[in-house]
């Protein structure tokens, strides 16, 4: 009796157990099926998605296929190549304002360097473009998409491995770049954080993972992790970072460890075949005028292509495959584009203005008049100085520092030269200097253009005309170097400048390809016989009786 009770209980908990397996089989083909039927209609949605496309963007068609597509950028293209495609590749950062070809050039010359001899880029090296102002990191090392991770087991998702209570590193761009080039936009909005983790990676060529679920000894964690905890994942690639801030905004630290590069605004004429070519590859002609009009209005290649594509569109609308002026003058109006100032100098020989030049924190240079006029006076007299800063106020992480313009402290230079050298005594004139247009002129390089608008001002002589100058001016009346020379002279072309003075020691072979008379200078004095054309009188009146210089005197 009792064993078949117990038969029955048997029969009956194995009837509940098949049972509750069957119902779970079942349940999980129900899922399953329920699954793959809403992965058909997912799959169907996306397969439909696929088949819908918009017309290629205008901006899409113009990005430059090869290295001649990129235009004004000749020298900073050439840097690029000497910087990537040699034997032993650098880091680079390249300066510049956006839209000028940075991102299409870093790209293109990794193509280049690929079928270069000698060069370590293999065919399959690959080109990681990251923007810095996406790559939000978890400080506890989390989740980094640049540096790369530990997914560690007990977060979400951490599939099988994190079942098996199992460790994961994860890659982070740096060593998706491996054996490439790692190209990071907008490199100085990188956290500090980030940028030492990077350094350190650029040092040791590859990224060391911790977690404190590693175990050395653990036989079940897999060799390849193994591998990775114990020799850490590769990352040897070349750095191109990009940035539209200035050098000083940059860390010291990754800047020491790169090449810096600096692209150019694109001027009148690059933006005249940039439209160009859009209007071009969108297939539509242009009404002659329309390529000047943009030009004096687009800041940057991008604006150009987007004045273009917008007017294709206005003439599309009216069934025209032809651009005309007033499409463009339109586009401009409703787009409250502001034309582009050009300093173009004077064509005839003028007294109190003398032609600086200066460049931008892109090392961009651009004509700077300065003006200067001079009353002599009974007493003492007085200078003042009006369009520039005379002080200014930095902000850093830690303290704010009030800073001295250098163009004042140029000024205060020349003010000595004025009297001690070549001996004229600006106390006794009321004199004002202004840089007219408000341009905030920071850098030595406005001395001699200073001195002399202020000797053409006080000795009421004209200034010979198509000059422009460059050059720090020491107390003693030596001229001394400059950067940014060649970015001035550039400029001093552009705005029809016939004749360029530079510090000697600045000067060049391959200035005399640049279709412009170059002249160095080492003295206060040639400077001034070369701008007032050896009209020397006056000049040899007021220093007979100096008795102390260091500059050179004329004969």
């Amino acid at each position: 009796m009792i064993n078949t009770i117990f038969v029955i209980l048997q029969f009956f908990i194995s009837a509940i157990i098949a049972t509750y397996f069957l119902s779970l089989i079942l349940s999980q083909k129900n899922s399953q099926k329920a699954i793959e039927d809403e992965s058909r209609i997912e799959l169907e949605k996306l397969n439909k998605l696929e088949k819908i496309s918009l017309t290629e963007p205008l901006c899409e068609k113009t990005r430059p296929k090869n290295l001649n597509d990129i235009i004004g950028q000749k020298e900073p293209v050439k840097a690029l190549i000497a910087a990537l495609c040699g034997p032993n590749p650098q880091h680079v950062i390249i300066y510049g304002p956006p839209g000028v070809g940075k991102t299409a050039a870093a790209r293109l010359i990794l193509e280049r360097a690929k079928i270069t001899d000698g060069s370590p880029f293999k065919q399959d090296a690959k080109f990681i473009e990251t923007d810095a102002t996406t790559l939000q990191f978890d400080e506890r090392s989390i989740a980094d998409p640049l540096i790369g991770s530990v997914h560690d087991p007990i977060y979400q998702g951490s599939g099988a491995y994190g079942n098996a209570g199992i460790p994961q590193p994860k890659k982070g761009a740096v060593s998706n770049a491996h054996g490439g080039v790692l190209f990071i936009d907008e490199i100085g909005e990188l956290h500090p954080i980030q940028i030492n983790r990077l350094l350190k990676v650029l040092e040791d060529r590859k990224v060391k993972f911790e977690s404190a679920y590693y175990a050395r000894g653990d036989k079940n964690i897999p060799a390849h992790i193994h591998k990775i905890f114990r020799d850490g994942m590769p990352a040897d690639f070349r750095l191109v970072g990009a940035t539209t801030k200035s050098p000083d905004e940059i860390p010291p630290a990754i800047r020491t460890r790169c090449v810096e590069i600096y692209f150019n605004p694109l001027n009148e004429k690059d933006i005249e075949i940039i439209a160009k070519n859009a209007a071009k590859n969108g297939g539509f002609e242009l009404e002659e005028g329309v390529c000047n009009l943009i030009a004096k209005y687009a800041d940057n290649g991008r604006d150009a292509v987007n004045i273009i594509q917008t007017a294709i569109s206005v003439a599309t609308s009216d069934k025209r495959t032809k651009i005309h002026i007033k499409d463009a003058e339109w586009v401009l109006e409703v787009g409250k584009y502001q034309p582009r100032f050009v300093k173009k100098c004077s064509d005839k020989p003028q007294t109190g203005i003398a032609y600086g030049l200066s460049v931008t924190d892109f090392s961009h240079g651009y004509l700077m008049e300065i003006e200067a006029s001079a009353k002599k006076c009974d007493k003492k007299g007085k200078i003042n100085v009006s369009g520039m800063v005379d002080q200014e106020q930095i902000d850093t992480r830690r303290q704010k520092l009030i800073k001295k313009s250098s163009a004042k402290e140029s000024l205060d230079n020349a003010i000595t030269v004025m009297k001690n050298i070549i001996g004229i005594n600006t106390d006794k004139y009321d004199i004002h200097i202004n840089f007219p247009g408000g341009i905030p002129v920071d850098g030595p390089s406005a001395g001699i253009a200073l001195i002399c608008a202020m000797y053409s001002a006080i000795n009421k002589t004209e200034i010979e005309k198509g000059i422009a100058l460059t050059g720090e001016i020491s107390i003693l009346g030596n001229v001394k170097a400059v950067g940014g020379v060649v970015n001035k002279i550039i400029a001093a072309k552009d705005a029809g400048i016939k004749k360029v003075i530079i510090p000697k020691e600045n000067y060049q072979q391959c200035f005399e390809d640049f279709g412009i008379e170059i002249i160095g200078v080492s003295s206060i004095f040639e400077v001034i016989d070369i701008c007032f054309n050896n009209k020397r009188g006056i000049f040899l009146e007021n220093i007979k009786n100096v008795s102390v210089m260091s500059a050179k005197k004329p004969d």
